[in-house]
């Protein structure tokens, strides 16, 4: 497709704020013209956030690398008995939110491997144990494929493990583990790992527990197009359904020290049209993020001229995960000067917020009030003269 033709289609759809089609994602990823893309995400990112773009003060806390999974894009996880696998105790990871606590963060973002021996009381201690020391910090705990986990080893339902974590301090959830939905795509690169289907199944049960959460995409690896076009219209689907989506979060595929370690990665190009189709095909999710960690902060800064509106945050000396996949030249900490001048680069208006997107006043103390539960509305999707068809 060249730019004309995108000018004299596509265009039309997103000015009169009609639904893209799972063809129009196509076109799309597979358009010439950036420049082209970037604007029209930039139009729909401008008319819902105008040109306030948010971050955060949070400090991810991966409690254990050991898992029993070995997804071949993964350079995180450890087995049992490899020298270098760790799991924390509930003590430590208290220690480690006070100093991030002491250091301003609102919010714990919590993920780990998928550990064959903790049992469900250590997640319960663990969130009863934050909660009661940082009753004002939020807790981001757990992804799908934890849950399925943690319902599999523990020997329990869904609702028991969606329950327990809540009435433990869950206040919603972080959106790892998706990948890529689609088969055979999902099987090469994590075969040992919960479905597709299985993650919008558990996605969709925490929603209806009032739970918001977030959605991720690993990209740049052996995926098509259509994985990608294929993955975002089966997330907007169950957006259409529960609203329970506060951000997507294109994840940038690094292949150091991984099974797929000859493959280049996305360039900066892709990545910057993958953020900004994103921002296009979902047209029910309010924010999109330019995760600066993988991306490079450069790019991220771009991005916020594609359809991005959201850094993330200052990630206050962030867990042995993140690490593993930083981005080249970057380090794993900005301070709130930092992020916001990297922002108001971009011609931006920085925003401090909390997890919910709620602004926040940085010179007020941390109290802030408890995390809103999600209810659950009838959602009308966009109009469209085309139905996004459910693929793979």
């Amino acid at each position: 497709m060249n730019a004309q033709s995108l000018r004299s289609s596509i265009v039309k759809k997103v000015e009169l704020q009609e639904r893209l089609s799972f063809e129009d994602g196509m076109a799309l990823f597979e358009c010439e013209d950036l420049l082209a893309i970037g604007t029209l995400a930039n139009s729909v990112r401008e008319r819902l956030n105008g040109d306030k773009t948010y971050y955060n003060v949070n400090r991810h806390m991966n409690y254990t690398n050991v898992c029993v999974s070995d997804c071949a894009f993964c350079s995180f996880y450890r087995r049992v008995r490899d020298p270098e696998a760790y799991d924390w105790s509930v003590q430590e990871c208290v220690e480690i939110a006070r100093t991030a606590y002491e250091e301003g963060a609102r919010e714990l973002h919590i993920v780990g491997g998928l550990h064959p021996r903790l049992q469900f009381d250590y997640y319960t201690s663990l969130l009863s144990e934050l909660k009661r020391n940082f009753p004002s910090v939020h807790l981001k705990a757990f992804t799908m494929v934890e849950l399925d986990h943690l319902a599999r080893t523990c020997r329990m339902t869904d609702e028991e493990v969606i329950d327990g974590l809540i009435a433990a301090g869950l206040d919603s959830c972080p959106g790892g583990g998706a990948e890529i939905f689609r088969d055979p795509t999902r099987s090469r690169i994590c075969a040992h790992k919960t479905s597709g289907e299985r993650w919008l199944e558990l996605a969709r049960k925490v929603h209806e527990r009032g739970i918001h959460t977030n959605a991720t995409m690993l990209y740049g690896h052996v995926e098509s197009h259509e994985d990608r076009v294929d993955h975002l219209v089966k997330l907007r689907e169950l957006q259409d359904q529960t609203s329970g989506f506060l951000c997507f979060i294109p994840l940038a595929f690094h292949p150091q020290g991984t099974d797929l370690a000859n493959l280049p990665g996305p360039s900066a190009i892709d990545s910057l049209k993958t953020i900004a189709v994103s921002r296009l095909m979902l047209d029910n999710v309010p924010h999109i993020k330019a995760y600066w960690v993988l991306l490079g902060k450069n790019v991220a800064q771009v991005a916020l001229r594609f359809g991005a509106d959201d850094l993330d945050g200052t990630i206050s000396r962030g867990g042995s995960l993140m690490e593993s996949y930083l981005a080249e030249g970057n380090d794993n900490q900005l301070t709130r000067g930092e992020i916001e001048e990297l922002i108001r680069g971009a011609g931006r208006t920085p925003v401090e917020r909390d997890t919910l997107y709620n602004p926040v006043d940085a010179a007020a103390s941390l109290e802030q009030p408890p995390a809103r539960r999600l209810a659950l509305p009838v959602v009308d999707p966009p109009s469209s003269d085309t139905q996004s068809p459910a693929r793979g």
